[in-house]
């Protein structure tokens, strides 16, 4: 029987599926270009990318309060060092086997920790959004399953306004698709 604890990581590994494969479709010529993320060219966000995979894949095995988990590292092949801790978040995560295990996420707050299932929900929409960066900086189309955005809107509407993971919302056009709500609501400009 398939538990929500699958069914995140489920989504989550297709997210990071997702993202991967735009990364390795990147070049050494594009690390150097824009992002959507506000002063970050993709060196900056595949670095910040990768850290991110190493901090959850710490958490997911308790280790998640280690401040050395989480540091961005520069590295002289960002996209093999990305595919590396990709790979490593993915293990890690499936090798939780209870959703109220707490992952300890400095990131967010060292004042309290978070159930598994809730943490490594936040992980995949990161990875959606993270998806979608990688997408509009190398001028590719971004072809996510419905069933990812359908899956991601939510925990995007639920993240606070004051969040400071993500830019302050952006108003969304009228008629927009579920795609443009998660980014917008995660200030991005669809």
């Amino acid at each position: 029987m398939r538990t929500n604890l699958d069914r995140i990581r489920d989504l989550d590994a297709r997210a990071v599926a997702l993202s991967t494969g735009l990364v390795r479709a990147s070049t050494v010529a594009d690390l150097p270009q824009p992002t959507p993320c506000a002063g970050w060219d993709l060196a900056d966000l595949l670095a910040h990318m990768t850290a991110q995979h190493r901090g959850f894949a710490a958490a997911a095995r308790g280790d998640g309060g280690d401040p050395a988990a989480w540091a961005v590292t520069a590295s002289t092949d960002p996209v093999a060092a990305h595919e590396a801790a990709a790979t490593d978040v993915v293990a890690a995560f499936a090798g939780v086997s209870d959703a109220e295990v707490p992952f300890t996420l400095p990131e967010f707050t060292t004042a309290t920790t978070f159930p598994a299932g809730q943490a490594i929900g936040f992980h995949f929409l990161d990875y959606v959004v993270h998806a979608w960066d990688v997408a509009a900086t190398l001028g590719v189309p971004f072809t996510a399953d419905a069933d990812l955005l359908d899956a991601a809107l939510p925990l995007a509407l639920a993240v606070p306004a004051s969040s400071p993971a993500f830019a302050p919302e952006l108003p969304a056009a009228d008629g927009s698709g579920t795609l443009a709500r998660i980014l917008s609501r995660l200030g991005r400009t669809p």
